[in-house]
């Protein structure tokens, strides 16, 4: 196993439109704007999209510290998944059975929106809808794991129990029990999904201002950090990990680091050994959240958790680089799938996702201001932030919709605790999900350290 060399997030050396990340050519920051979005990830860029595709007359601004895609919207693992990091029942008991049902229907749908658009529009993602198979690799994940699917099924999640031998057939991995196998999530190339949606907008006539950063945003007006200032007949907020660097935002959402790692090209003798010929999506039932897919040029991308919480919700470009994490990783991929044993990783990367206090991603609007907002994914935000700019217009349209229905709009999350217990908190989740990690590979039991692990988090 060679190290990784590449530093850049492996979707901006592979892009279509090349390695480069420059902002696209300068345009005039206008005095006013119909609807002004600030942040050209995923949440607005699909939200620019979906305006003007919904209102074609309107004047769409979306304003961008560094260039469209800097964020989690081009470092991701490019998974558009039906996930959703609250439980079904912690749903239904807010919001009952039926609104829950429709959240997770809507999300399923959500998939199969962003490969039509996709297609559609020649967004040029590599969008194939090959599933997500999780693999069961101790006694305590396997029970997880067919809990989950007899869970589900109440729910119509779709989730499937394979056993060991349709589990190998699909990915060649290292001892497995099993795993759960679910249809509903498909493979993106992060940043060409990016660079196509942002040209989408453009051709629809949306503006796209890079290179500009905003210093406070909302009530019909956005104040750039060196003071000029755009009058907005609406206002949409859409910085996940960095929305706590804005004036009242600061406990809205805590920003915690995901990192990944990249392989060369596999030849197809490897990828024989390994599978995901359906272009399947992967992981395991651990605590510790990892996840892989085998990508456009026939890579392995794996990522997860593990680097840690900085104080005051700090986000640095030196904390995109965490070296024991990124080893830890490489050496989990390789003992999950042994067909990588000597490969060169040539990329290390990473980056912050932004998570609310209930883990429950919202979407917010403010008739009085008109002001909206939507994040807080726990990276599951790739298809969510599709249904989040589809809500979103509704919502600065005034349309009533099946969407503008769905429970987490106006869902409220408490704040994040003041310093230094957030530090405390988020840092002491990490380090239980690594413990209860350790204890059921050690025991062959379910860890009594995840259960403190469910309460920190909230039960979600």
């Amino acid at each position: 196993m060679v190290a990784a060399t590449g530093t850049a997030p492996l979707w901006s050396d592979t892009r279509a439109a090349g390695p480069s990340s420059a902002p696209a050519a300068a345009i005039d920051l206008p005095l006013r704007a119909d609807v002004v979005v600030v942040g050209g990830g995923y949440t607005g860029l699909w939200t620019a999209y979906s305006l003007l595709r919904a209102e074609p007359a309107l004047d769409v601004l979306v304003l961008e510290a560094e260039h469209a895609g800097f964020g989690a919207s081009g470092r991701n693992g490019g998974w558009v998944s039906a996930l959703w990091p609250v439980s079904p029942d912690a749903l239904a008991a807010r919001h009952g059975r039926a609104a829950a049902l429709a959240q997770l229907a809507a999300l399923r749908d959500t998939v199969d929106e962003v490969g039509r658009v996709d297609a559609e529009e020649g967004l040029g993602s590599g969008f194939t809808k090959g599933g997500t198979i999780v693999v069961a690799r101790t006694p305590a994940q396997e029970a997880r794991a067919r809990a989950e699917v007899a869970h589900g099924e109440a729910w119509g999640v779709g989730t499937i129990w394979l056993d060991a031998g349709a589990t190998r057939e699909r990915l060649g991995a290292g001892p497995v029990r099993g795993a759960t196998f679910n249809p509903n999530c498909a493979r993106v190339h992060p940043r060409d999904l990016v660079d196509g949606l942002a040209a989408a907008v453009r051709r629809r006539g949306g503006r796209i201002v890079e290179g500009v950063r905003v210093g406070r945003a909302g009530d019909g007006v956005v104040v750039l950090a060196d003071g000029r200032r755009v009058s907005a007949g609406a206002v949409v907020l859409a910085t996940e990990g960095w929305t706590p660097q804005l004036p009242g935002h600061e406990r809205a959402v805590v920003p915690v680091y995901s990192l990944m790692v990249a392989t060369e090209p596999l030849p197809a003798a490897t990828w024989e050994r390994i599978g995901l010929a359906e272009r399947e999506v992967f992981a395991d039932h651990g605590h510790l959240v990892i996840y892989g897919q085998r990508t456009v040029d026939d890579r392995i991308a794996f990522g997860g958790r593990g680097a840690p919480y900085h104080l005051g919700s700090t986000v640095l470009p030196a904390f995109d680089h965490e070296e024991k994490v990124f080893a830890a990783l490489r050496r989990t991929l390789t003992r999950l799938l042994p067909a990588l044993e000597g490969v060169t990783f040539t990329h290390a990367w990473g980056g912050p996702l932004g998570i609310a206090r209930d883990w429950n991603p919202s979407v917010q609007w403010d008739p009085a201001t008109r002001t909206g907002r939507a994040g807080g994914y726990v990276g599951d935000g790739v298809a969510a932030s599709n249904l989040a700019g589809r809500t979103l217009a509704d919502l600065v349209l005034g349309r009533s919709s099946t969407l503008t229905e769905l429970p987490w709009v106006g869902h409220r999350s408490p704040s994040w605790e003041p310093e230094p217990l957030r530090w405390l908190g988020v840092n002491a989740g990490l380090q239980l999900a690594r413990l209860a990690d350790a204890e059921e590979a050690r025991t062959g039991r379910p860890s009594r350290v995840g259960s403190l692990l469910g309460r920190l988090t909230g039960g979600h």
